[in-house]
């Protein structure tokens, strides 16, 4: 299974994202979606960082997000995604993209108890 995780300027969520890829122990690829903008925080061998342009309007950021993440998820039925970093309009496009390419999606997070699917 592959992870897909947003990721913003906001440093203080990364520590979600970190315990994610650090412990997703299945994690066959880490795809980590972040504004051109924002430095690559992970360097994880298994992540790949995919820059979009967050400042577009929601659909064509959506439609941007797909175009990025279909070479990557062409064989994929189903990913792993953290929405621990991001904003609205960023996870909306991100959900977006994911239903339209179309793979599911289970949400996830690390919690005490280790990394859970809430979905």
């Amino acid at each position: 299974m592959k992870l897909v995780a947003y990721i913003n300027q906001d440093t203080a969520t990364y520590g979600q994202v970190s315990a994610l890829i650090n412990r997703l122990q299945d994690a066959e690829q880490i795809l980590i979606l972040k504004d051109k903008s924002t430095p690559m925080p992970f360097s994880n061998p298994i992540c790949k960082s995919i820059d979009v342009d967050s400042s577009k309007d929601i659909l064509s950021f959506k439609e941007e997000i797909q175009n990025a993440l279909k070479p990557h998820l062409k064989e994929d039925f189903e990913v792993a995604l953290s929405l621990a970093s991001g904003n609205g309009k960023e996870h909306m496009a991100l959900i977006s993209a994911l239903l339209t390419l179309p793979v599911g999606i289970k949400l996830t997070a690390f919690t005490k108890q280790g990394v859970e699917f809430i979905s």
